[in-house]
């Protein structure tokens, strides 16, 4: 009985020392989801570029092409700079044609690749293992459907600004349009993707290393944008306004 008292009396004990514990652990628990919520609301008030939420890495894919863009493997980004630049030098400067220089690389190819397997009998060597590429049907037709869905939204946009309906997505048309026009006029087409490969393969490095201060600028930017916007369309809507008044 005595024994039985004392147990009793031990499992009183813990209750009571679990029931003035426990309010302590809610209270810290409690605290950690406060700061921790606070820090999820300090990283929502943060203005991103373009309202981006996750880290440059993943939204480039988080693979290899978003590896090389960011130069993670920075031996294989200067290899693919190094041969993208030599052949740019090789179109521009020394006036060489693409459709030439796939013939001939083709010709190198198949010579190589024919003559080796003819003197492999000769000088008993095996011939090369030249593997069956097939490309899946798949891959067609995704990539098809992907290219007839931009078609369309880009045609949808065109009819939008044709029927006078969105101001905004009109005036930024005619202002890239314009910017094209002008680079066109300076460069050629091979020259054009070269330095759009080269803003892709600098412009988002720099963007990941400076990223706040760039956003910081960006948003004090895209707010003076917004308000001589807003006072150019004001201007724009009260004119035709008016031509409408005088027929």
């Amino acid at each position: 009985m005595a024994d039985h008292k004392e147990s009793k009396m031990e499992e009183l004990a813990h209750k009571i020392h679990s029931k003035i514990s426990s309010p302590s652990s809610s209270s810290d628990s409690d605290d950690d989801k406060r700061s921790h919520a606070r820090a999820v609301a300090l990283k929502a008030k943060v203005y991103r570029l373009f309202g981006r939420e996750k880290p440059l890495h993943q939204v480039l894919g988080a693979g290899k092409p978003a590896d090389i863009l960011l130069w993670r493997n920075k031996k294989l980004s200067g290899g693919v700079l190094g041969g993208v630049t030599s052949l740019w030098f090789l179109f521009e400067m020394l006036d060489y044609h693409l459709i030439t220089l796939i013939c001939h690389l083709m010709i190198l190819a198949l010579s190589v690749l024919f003559l080796w397997s003819n003197a492999s009998n000769f000088i008993n060597n095996s011939p090369p293992t030249i593997p069956e590429v097939v490309i899946p049907e798949k891959c067609l037709l995704k990539a098809a459907s992907c290219f007839t869905f931009e078609i369309n939204r880009t045609l949808d946009i065109v009819r939008t600004i044709a029927t006078g309906k969105d101001l905004k997505t009109f005036l930024g048309a005619i202002a890239g349009l314009w910017f094209l026009s002008i680079l066109g006029s300076c460069f050629n087409f091979l020259t054009m993707v070269y330095i759009v490969f080269i803003l892709l393969y600098t412009v988002p490095v720099f963007y990941e290393k400076y990223e706040d201060k760039v956003d910081a600028f960006s948003e004090k930017m895209i707010i003076e944008l917004k308000k001589q916007f807003a006072v150019l369309e004001k201007k724009v809507l009260s004119s035709m306004n008016k031509e409408k008044k005088k027929d």
